[in-house]
């Protein structure tokens, strides 16, 4: 081969002589083909991907002038490529060639055409790229010049030698030519480079830089810089946010993913049919089999028996299409996994090179012959080794979370796709709970397995790697090494497991600790009212106090496991060492291998700890893998059941129709036939559970249809019985997707009666509804439904109840305008289910249903001579509607003076107007829904908006409370340094400190290992051909092993220290959080969702729990790492201390930058990823809502542009924390080369064992300079927790609880009131709501206090509780001024029965005694006096019995007697009753006014009456109107006197003297 080249040549091909000199050299015929032949094969490997874009018909970029530039470069090159050819050619063949003369070598003639044709295929794949429209820049093409350039440097210094060397040229034409083509290769290399950005790509790059990045620029992510820089000046916002590339868009990656899932399901279920089919023919046979076996079988059957129960178990388990996802998955992004997969090989090769580099140095320390240029190399390689390890690790590692962020995409969007067209089988499976997790947690968990999806190839192959190197270094004796590491899996595996048991109990704590803080939010009023904080508090810190004790063990746990992982890497080093030393006296360890071998150790440790942590997070992706199969694979809606006709006449018939909800339930419709003509108005009547509501549901395609079928014709409007809200503004609610068409928008609204409550609403239509529409009244919500159906103008209305929620005159109108014969609707097909019998003369057709079968279709007329069924129901609901007039009435009395123009029930919480027994099964359903909405009305989230804003009516310009609650501030920019003060302090500094010092000493522990193996590897030296001695070798390895257990122990007393200081910083925070809550003012919960009050308690205590001081040990432990390395290195080379503040000051820089950035991005992915979530609730939750009114691919598409918005920070995020890793591993790698750079100049003067000391300490600071900034980072995203708690801390807090000046202990003794010009208002910024109240109440008085919405009712008792303080005036109780007492004093001695009977979860006895003051011979008397006695007795468990959350487990009826009983414990003389409106049953009713009249004779009662009824006996009755007293007298006087009383009792139909009297 090599004669053959050299005559190729003319000239020798290699001598090694060349090398062996100081000035060495290549030989010329090396330098004229290897190095001309392999930058050409590359360019001739990457031509084709280029000329395949001749084959596509594209458009063309048109030509720019840096395209010009480089075609005219490419052209010279050409000419001078030929000019070369024709030299040659004129030189041998020429008129003035010598024949005679030798011919040149055959390599300056193939070298030139060479040359000619890969110019060529240059300017072809140039022009290549003009028609790859929207790429700059081709990748390959720079990577050829930049070959050429680099490869032809050689023939460069070559040629020049020569020269120098003979003072004159020899051959100048090829000389010149080799210089000019030179020169023109350095301007192609720079120009490919640069961008060639056409129109359409400049247009993108505005929204998107990473449009117009060139090669360079996306290897090194500086295309990124413009956002670090604009991150770094000020906090980013959403706005700031470039677009996503098409092809990380949600739309694009789900069209692919749902093609490839639906071919995949589709082979996933023919398999499950064969298997069921195959299953069915085995059962088959055996059953034929069983027929004739003998009574001996019976026995053995048992035990087949609870088989056969598992085995039915895993079948109903496995009964879906499985083992399609993955496939899925792995099919749609083929391409970046396949990508991302050569990577990761090339990067683990790479990483075996620095190893071996290390160990080339070491032995050039050690050969003091060897040549000063070969050091100079081996660090120049090692730089470069090192360099194209990071590029490929980051553009690697740029994939796979990419990859990550897209899979979690493609799945989210693909289980909001399904939760749109799931059958009711396949919802009833999983809650609205469960699919919101599959759409966070799960998909979540898919995003974390893909970003390390390639380690599971990877580790095994490292692994191997590592052990092949490592037996090369050291023989068998690495196996003693890999026995310990080995060994300490299955150690790590059961530390694990046990600490997972710890926080599996600890999450139990702080499920029931959440549990109460829950209730304690929902229920403060009470808590504040009954003056029980003090209760609940140490309850809680009860809790806490469990909880921390098992995260004290927890963190013990952990201790143990971070002394093992510290202690490990000495001990596997010193089994190797130790045997390695002691099997032969021949091995002795030198310092090339023992520094080689502890390089290869460092790469050995990455795998052995990722691999178990990778298998346990795939265990735990398979269950998301489960349950996200299950959902995805359920069955979908049936719409072909609804058949669209024109022929038939009839706008809605079912034919003979029999539907159930589910597939294997019985039917809830059966045979129903029906047609209902266009324009009609039918009304559907039955009693509770007859199948009303499923008839509608039928007619929406949402039952599964068993016989008959279903036409419609026309587009359907369709009002649930439960109003479905959206949270957006009023006006969006009713458009829904609709353009706005003002006139038909005015009397949508105006119809359904929503003018006035505009005026109350501060931004009108404008206003934002909050989540399930919390700030309007179930009467707003229901009309705002209703708007919304009239506003679509469909062909067919389906009214689902729509009149039960409202109040009975309120209902009468939305009738009589809307739904009715005169109504907006009056030419469109209606169905309407209703109660409401008043309505029924008035409808076209009633359709009576008995037990889901129609029994009775006609007019009002005809059906009640019938006598049938609905004579029936009218006898039923006839009798009801009349006893419960009084409650209608009461209900309508709240709405005061309205006929038509209805005063919105907007300012008290007001239970739903319907009576309870009426209200359909469906609502039973959402029962525990309603108690949450009622809870968080409760809470008043609304009252203090509508105060701020009830003056200002039509004035729609005064935005102020337009937004309902204020966003929740988002802290920005750096964390203050008092924040880390004060988590230090309560830490105890003592903690900190000793933690510190131990961690310090821990680090001079390694260093010091280090440098004795320094020392140890010298020893070759000096007993080099002498044998070793014994007691050295033993005090070697005593003393290396002594420092290795030392910085173990030395960890685990640091870890400790700091463990337990967080602790006591857990409990010190939590404590003033809690303490602080209870004691801020009511107005505080007023304003505050308590969802972020609970956040407080739950994510910013946990990360104050478990992340910050992971963190906080994390970042010391690096920061110790890199100044101990940044010490070693300079106690080897001193000269290196002038590179590192250079170096320190660009970390400096590149760590803030990054940080300002990251920490926002951070912040906004978790602000734009809850209206995700947020959305898919609602989205759940009104799905028969969407599905009637056709709208899901409008809400796809927004579901779409949701994902979308929170991807404009994830992706930014992802490319940061690429572009800190690029910049900092090459300030890493730049360490590395100046440390063996300055070992090679130095290299005279330092010993073999400090070289390998340096250099392997420089290849292992890259990692930790990496890990220093993201735990910098990760400290102060974490930090922001305890500055979020801190911020509840320092709430101003009501008036003390307990003051100086305590009352008597029989205070109030007689009972009298006395209000002195008393005003209120809700906050300093707002007007007055009590406009100077003044009056007296005598001793045992009963006081009814009357008044319309908003006139102040509520607020009056809240002055009695000081729940709201005195802005001037003042009240006086038996004497004492209120102001003077402690709240708890005051609280205390007064008694009040709230409205809504808000139950604590816990025992019985706790919610009636919490302080345990009462005996239980006390508690039985009053459950007796409140009728419960019976009950309680007859509860297994009796007064021990367990409240559940909100006293889910009592009716209505049994929780308003508790809060009766309870009132009747405190036997105080002042009784506030905010009486309860239609919530309870009229029985329930009864019991409680006999007791109170019975057992609170003796005391002064205060009533605030929703029905008039309830107060006609009362001594005085106060009535109230706009913070004034208008009226105040006997009721006999006030009904003589025709004013407000008078008016309201009228309305009420309380008409004469005569009635009021028989009422008393």
């Amino acid at each position: 081969m090599s004669a053959a080249l050299e005559k190729y040549c003319g000239s020798v091909f290699w001598n090694a002589s060349y090398l062996q000199r100081p000035d060495p050299d290549l030989p010329l015929c090396v330098e004229r083909t290897v190095l001309v032949w392999l930058p050409l094969a590359f360019l001739w490997l990457c031509a084709p991907w280029h000329f395949s874009s001749f084959c596509k018909k594209s458009a063309k970029a048109p030509a720019s002038r840096l395209y010009i530039c480089k075609q005219i470069v490419s052209g010279l090159l050409l000419l001078t490529a030929i000019a070369e050819l024709a030299l040659t050619l004129g030189e041998d063949y020429g008129p003035s060639s010598d024949s005679s003369a030798q011919k040149h070598p055959a390599v300056l003639y193939t070298n030139p055409v060479l040359f000619a044709v890969s110019w060529i295929v240059v300017m072809l794949c140039q022009e290549s790229m003009r028609r790859r429209v929207k790429s700059v820049d081709s990748g390959s093409l720079f990577l050829f010049w930049l070959l050429q350039v680099v490869c032809a440097v050689f023939q460069f210094q070559t040629l020049l030698r020569e020269a120098l060397g003979q003072d004159e040229v020899s051959d100048v034409p090829r000389f010149c030519l080799f210089y000019i083509s030179y020169g023109l290769q350095l301007i192609a290399l720079v120009l490919s480079a640069i961008a060639d950005v056409s129109p359409e790509v400049k247009r993108l790059s505005q929204k998107n830089p990473e449009a117009k990045a060139t090669f360079l620029s996306r290897i090194t992510f500086n295309w990124f810089n413009s956002m670090v820089f604009k991150g770094y000046k000020k906090p980013l916002v959403q706005e700031d946010m470039w677009d996503l590339n098409e092809k990380d868009s949600t739309h694009v990656i789900c069209e692919e993913f749902e093609d490839i899932m639906a071919k995949e399901l589709k082979k996933a279920r023919s398999a499950l049919q064969k298997k069921r089919n195959k299953r069915k023919t085995t059962d088959d046979r055996q059953n034929g089999l069983a027929k004739g076996v003998s009574q001996d079988v019976l026995v053995m059957e048992e035990t087949g028996k609870k088989k056969d129960k598992k085995k039915a178990k895993k079948d109903s388990e496995s009964e879906y299409p499985q083992s399609w996802l993955i496939a899925t998955i792995a099919k749609t992004f083929k391409g970046v996994l396949i990508e991302s997969a050569f990577f990761k090989l090339i990067q683990d090769l790479l990483a075996f090179a620095s190893p071996q580099l290390l160990k080339l140095m070491i032995s050039f320390t050690q050969d003091k012959s060897s040549y000063a240029w070969t050091g100079y190399m081996y660090a120049v390689l090692l730089l470069v080794v090192a360099f194209f390890q990071s590029v490929i690790l980051q553009q690697y590692f740029n994939r796979c979370f990419i990859l990550g962020m897209k899979v979690r995409t493609a799945i989210m969007a693909a289980v909001y796709k399904k939760a749109l067209v799931v059958s009711n089988d396949s919802r009833k499976e999983s809650t609205a709970g469960e699919i919101v997790n599959l759409m966070s947690a799960d998909a979540q968990r898919f995003n974390d397995v893909t970003n390390f999806i390639h380690l599971l190839w990877s580790c095994p192959l490292q692994i191997a790697l590592s052990i092949a190197f490592l037996w090369i270094e050291l023989g068998p004796s690495v196996l003693a090494g890999l026995l310990v590491m080995v060994l300490m899996v299955p150690i790590n595996g059961w530390l694990a497991n046990k600490s997972r048991g710890f926080q599996v109990q600890n999450m139990k704590f702080k499920d029931s600790r959440m549990k109460i803080v829950n209730d304690i939010l929902n229920g403060i009023k009470i808590l504040k009212y009954y003056a029980w904080e003090s209760s609940f508090e140490s309850q809680v810190q009860e809790i806490r106090e469990k909880e921390l004790k098992v995260m004290r063990k927890y963190v013990y746990l952990s201790s143990v496991s971070i002394f093992i992982f510290s202690c490990a890497p000495a001990i596997v080093s010193l089994a190797t060492f130790a045997v390695f030393v002691a099997v032969d006296s021949d091995n002795v360890l030198d310092a090339g291998k023992a520094f080689t071998s502890i390089s290869l150790f460092n790469i050995l440790r990455f795998p052995l700890a990722m691999l178990p942590q990778l298998i346990s997070s795939m265990v735990q992706t398979n269950v998301s893998k489960k349950r996200l199969e299950k959902f995805l694979s359920g069955s979908d809606v049936d719409t072909t059941v609804i058949k669209h006709d024109d022929s038939n006449s009839a706008a809605v018939s079912i034919n003979d129709g029999t539907f159930t909800w589910e597939r294997d339930t019985e039917p809830v419709l059966k045979h129903v036939s029906l047609d209902v003509h266009p324009g009609h108005l039918v009304a559907v009547v039955g009693a509770v559970g007859s199948g009303k509501t499923s008839l509608i549901s039928s007619l929406l395609g949402e039952l599964h249809c068993l016989k008959g079928h279903i036409n419609i014709n026309g587009s359907m409007a369709y009002v649930p019985q439960q109003a479905w809200i959206q949270n957006a503004t009023l006006r969006d609610n009713i458009l829904f997707g609709s353009k706005l068409d003002e006139e038909r928008y005015l009397s949508a609204v105006d119809a359904c009666a929503l003018g006035p409550d505009l005026d109350l609403l501060p931004g009108r239509d404008q206003t934002e509804i909050g989540e399930k529409g919390i700030n309007l009244s179930g009467g707003q919500k229901q009309r705002v439904s209703l708007a919304r159906a009239v506003y679509s103008s469909a062909d067919i209305y389906l009214l689902d109840d729509p009149l039960s929620a409202v109040d009975s005159h309120v209902g009468k109108h939305l009738f009589e305008r809307v739904i009715g014969p005169k109504g907006l609707l009056k030419n469109k097909t209606r169905i309407l289910v209703t109660h409401g019998i008043s309505f029924l003369p008035y409808v076209d057709e009633i359709v009576v249903l008995v037990n889901g079968v129609v029994s009775e279709v006609g007019s009002y007329d005809a059906l009640r001579a019938n006598k049938g069924a609905f004579y029936e129901f009218l006898e039923i609901y006839g009798k009801e509607e009349n006893n419960k007039a009084d409650a209608k009435k009461a209900a309508a009395q709240e709405a005061a003076y309205e006929e038509i123009d209805t005063l919105p029930e907007v300012l008290e919480p007001q239970a739903d107007g319907s009576p309870e027994d009426i209200v359909s099964s469906t609502l039973k359903r959402e029962n525990s829904l309603r108690s949450s909405q009622r809870h968080s009305r409760q809470n008043g989230s609304v009252r203090v908006r509508k105060n701020s804003s009830v003056r200002s009516k039509k004035d729609s310009g005064d935005k102020k409370g337009q937004r309902l609650i204020e966003k929740e501030a988002m802290e920005t920019g750096r964390v203050k340094f008092s924040v880390y003060l004060q988590y230090l302090r309560s830490m105890g500094w003592c903690y900190v400190s000793l933690s510190f010092v131990f961690y310090f000493i821990q680090n001079v522990a390694v260093i010091g290992q280090n440098l004795w193996l320094s020392e140890w590897t010298n020893d070759a030296e000096k007993y080099f051909n002498e044998t070793y001695p014994n007691h050295i070798r033993d005090m070697r390895i005593g003393v290396f092993g002594g420092l290795g257990l030392a910085q173990g122990f030395l960890v685990f007393l640091g870890t400790i220290l700091l463990a337990d200081g967080s602790i006591s910083a857990s409990r010190t925070l939590h404590t003033n959080l809690l303490s602080n809550i209870l004691r801020v003012p009511m107005v505080f919960f007023d304003t505050t969702p308590s969802g972020r009050v609970v956040n407080r308690f739950a994510k910013d205590i946990f990360t104050v729990d478990e992340m910050i001081p992971m963190s906080f040990r994390s970042w010391i432990l690096c920061l110790l790492g890199v100044l101990g390395t940044l010490f070693v290195i300079c106690l080897a080379t001193p000269i290196f201390t002038a590179v590192v503040v250079p170096m320190a000051v660009v970390y400096y820089f590149v760590q803030r930058f990054y940080v300002a950035t990251s920490r926002q991005l951070r912040r906004l992915d978790s602000v734009s990823r809850s209206p995700i979530y947020s959305h898919f609730g609602e989205t759940v939750s009104g799905i028969s809502v969407i599905r009637a009114y056709g709208h899901e691919q409008r809400f796809l598409k927004r579901n779409e542009d949701t994902i979308d918005q929170n991807l404009k920070s994830v992706y930014p995020w992802i490319v940061s924390n690429r572009w800190l890793a690029m910049r900092l591993e090459s300030l890493g790698n730049l360490v590395v080369f100046f440390s063996a750079l300055f070992a090679v100049i130095s290299r005279d003067s330092l010993n073999s064992g400090l070289v390998g000391l340096s250099i392997s300490y420089a290849l292992n600071v890259t990692q930790t300079l990496n890990w220093l900034v993201r735990m910098t980072s990760e400290l102060e995203t974490n930090i922001v927790a305890v500055e979020r708690v801190n911020e509840y801390t320092e709430i101003k807090n009501e008036a003390p609880w307990v003051t100086s000046n305590r009352p008597p202990d029989d205070w109030p003794s007689a009972g009298n009131i006395r209000f002195e010009n008393y005003k209120v208002r809700y906050r300093p910024e707002l007007e007055l709501i009590l406009h100077g109240i003044t009056c007296d109440i005598e001793s045992t008085e009963k006081i009814g206090i009357v008044g319309r919405t908003g006139a102040g009712k509520s607020s009056l008792t809240n002055c009695l509780f000081r729940i709201i303080e005195a802005s001037e005036g003042r009240i006086i109780i038996d004497g004492v001024d209120i102001s003077t007492l402690g709240l708890h004093d005051l609280r205390s001695r007064l008694t009040i029965i709230p409205q809504d009977p808000v139950l604590f979860s816990g025992t019985l006895r706790m919610n009636l005694d919490p302080f345990q003051k009462f005996s239980d011979e006390e508690i039985w008397n009053v459950l007796e006096l409140a009728h419960l006695k019976d009950y309680v007795r007859g509860l297994p468990t009796g007064l021990e019995h367990e409240v559940s959350e909100g006293g889910e487990n009592l009716s209505l009826g049994q929780r308003q007697l508790l809060c009766l009983a309870r009132a009747l414990l405190r036997k105080s003389r002042i009784l506030i009753l905010d009486e309860a409106t239609a919530a309870v049953d009229l029985e329930t009713d009864d019991l409680i006014q006999t007791t109170i009249r019975r057992e609170f004779s003796h005391c002064t009662v205060l009533t605030i009456a929703h029905r008039l009824n309830t107060i006609l006996d009362s001594s005085r009755v106060m009535v109230l109107d706009s913070g004034k007293i208008v009226e105040f007298d006997s009721p006999s006087e006030l009904l003589n006197k025709h004013g407000h009383f008078y008016a309201m009792a009228k309305d009420a139909g309380i008409r004469s003297e005569e009635h009021m009297y028989s009422s008393l």
